[in-house]
């Protein structure tokens, strides 16, 4: 094993505790604890088994990511209209959309992703994920804690909590290139600090992106959004049960937004030749300093000045956050929506240096108006979310491979949960983490492949389980990272990186 040395509960309107066996008139169909464990076993014991070709292949492709983007549209968005339609189900399952051919012989995905279907031969798609915990759980996918509550979604400093994956690369990679002043900040997210454009009733709470036992200064570095939406969307209030139209950037936004730091003003004063002095200074002062004893403290030092060399005095972060020095046809072609301007931002962002970037697609103006569609499924699918993803992932897929870059970029789209077969009494699908979908691409992610199976209603895992876990573990594999790889915690206590995760040498195959 590896060791990297160094020192009012809000939930979804209507959803309870109850609910975690119980989620849309199916249950857990039949499944206990003991048995989502089980399958975690399984699907581990599958892994350390590869024989000798994935064996080859996990050696060839260890370290091949550069970098990592991360699409987290939070609340979760269903897989029956996304990537695991069920046209042969009843209509109640099926619902209003049907499924269209993809570029993948006999795969098939929702027909309101016309372009990803034609870009699903770069892609690795996953129908089989599972967890047990039907709940707004980012910090649960996203690093590698072993348990969860309900009681953890809205606490994000919890000590109990583990590192969000971004701030592990960014600790790790921050170890290994000690003294070394990154151009841009390695780990950064967009467009906002997630929750905290939720209506007046929103407080950023949620707990996902943050770096737990490793400190603030392992946070994500946010930027803020600076624009307007240029499009009506129509919210519902569930509290008043109200509807209200509201201009979401999400629907549409003015082409004159933007992208700042978050907290940081823009410093014009500060000229290239001031920079370099200072860059040239601090340098020299990093190589003096790793001349001394790295205990925790003086690394976090280190650390922090970092930090601020590339908040406030850099024009690297400010010159890749400007979205408007790239065509007009190439910021069309993301979309003029929050979603797909972020990924645009998000592209920027890696190919000036930043090791890890996540964009979030989240709420605004109201609670529980976006994926988490517990009401109003289709309107909001079919109105803005849909359309937005579309465009925006399948242009960042095909910007990525012309500019030669997906090689050794990682991209993955996933989120919390899925959504429940049954639709409720408001026309919409509840949580659901029983069985859902993810995508992934680009550097060591086989290209055309569909891996697992769900059951004829999408309720079920049929074949091929896996856990947020492992693909913790595979992204940490693909950028150099050995899953089995330890960090100390408050109490110095080794934590391992991916928690139980296991490498998953099948999502490599076809290379």
């Amino acid at each position: 094993m590896f060791r990297v040395l160094g020192n009012k509960r809000r939930l979804c309107d209507g959803f309870s505790r109850r609910d975690w066996l119980h989620v849309g008139g199916l249950g857990f169909l039949g499944m206990g604890m003991a048995d989502v464990l089980r399958l975690q076993d399984v699907s581990k014991g599958a892994a350390q088994a590869a024989p000798a070709g994935d064996r080859s292949s996990l050696d060839a492709t260890f370290g091949r990511a550069k970098r990592c983007i991360l699409l987290l549209p939070y609340g979760s968005p269903p897989q029956h209209e996304t990537f695991d339609p069920k046209p042969g189900a009843p209509e109640e399952i099926q619902g209003e959309l049907k499924a269209i051919p993809t570029s993948v012989p006999g795969y098939q995905v929702g027909e309101y992703l016309p372009k990803i279907s034609r870009v699903a031969d770069r892609l690795t798609v996953i129908r089989s994920m599972t967890h047990p915990f039907p709940v707004h759980c980012t910090a649960y996918v996203t690093s590698g804690i072993p348990d969860y509550t309900p009681a953890l979604e809205s606490r994000p400093r919890d000590p109990k909590l583990w590192p969000y994956i971004g701030s592990v690369v960014d600790y790790v990679t921050s170890r290994r290139e000690s003294g070394v002043l990154p151009r841009v900040p390695r780990n950064m997210a967009l467009p906002w600090k997630m929750n905290s454009r939720g209506g007046p009733k929103a407080a950023a709470v949620q707990a996902g992106p943050y770096a737990a036992f490793l400190g603030p200064a392992y946070d994500p570095v946010l930027t803020d959004f600076e624009g307007e939406g240029s499009r009506k969307s129509i919210k519902i209030s569930p509290a008043r049960g109200k509807k209200h139209e509201v201009y979401d950037p999400y629907a549409g936004m003015k082409p004159d937004g933007r992208f700042t730091l978050a907290g940081a003003k823009r410093r014009d004063s500060v000229t290239l030749e001031r920079q370099n002095r200072r860059n040239s200074l601090l340098s020299r002062f990093g190589q003096a300093r790793r001349q001394l004893d790295r205990n925790a403290e003086s690394l976090s030092f280190d650390r922090y000045q970092q930090l601020a060399l590339s908040l406030l005095s850099t024009t690297h972060v400010h010159q890749a956050l400007d979205i408007h020095q790239e065509s007009d046809a190439m910021r069309t072609g993301y979309g003029m929506n929050l979603f797909g301007q972020s990924c645009l931002a998000a592209r920027r962002l890696v190919e000036a240096g930043s090791r890890f970037v996540t964009v979030f697609w989240d709420e605004y103006a109201f609670l529980n108006t976006d994926w988490d569609t517990h009401w109003n499924h289709f309107y909001r699918l079919k109105d803005r979310l849909l359309p937005g993803f579309d465009q925006g992932f399948s242009r960042l897929i095909l910007d990525l491979e012309d500019r030669g870059m997906l090689d050794d970029t990682l991209v993955v789209w996933m989120s919390e949960h899925g959504r429940t077969p049954k639709f409720n009494s408001n026309a919409g699908r509840d949580h659901w983490s029983r069985v859902y979908s993810i995508a992934m691409a680009g550097a060591g992610v086989g290209r055309g492949n569909i891996i697992g199976e769900s059951d004829r209603l999408a309720g079920d895992v049929k074949s091929h389980p896996v856990s947020p876990k492992d693909i913790l573990a595979t992204i940490l594999h693909l950028m150099g990272i050995d899953a089995h790889t330890t960090i100390p915690d408050r109490q110095d206590r080794p934590v391992p990186v991916a928690g139980t995760g296991v490498l998953r040498p099948e999502i490599f195959r076809g290379t």
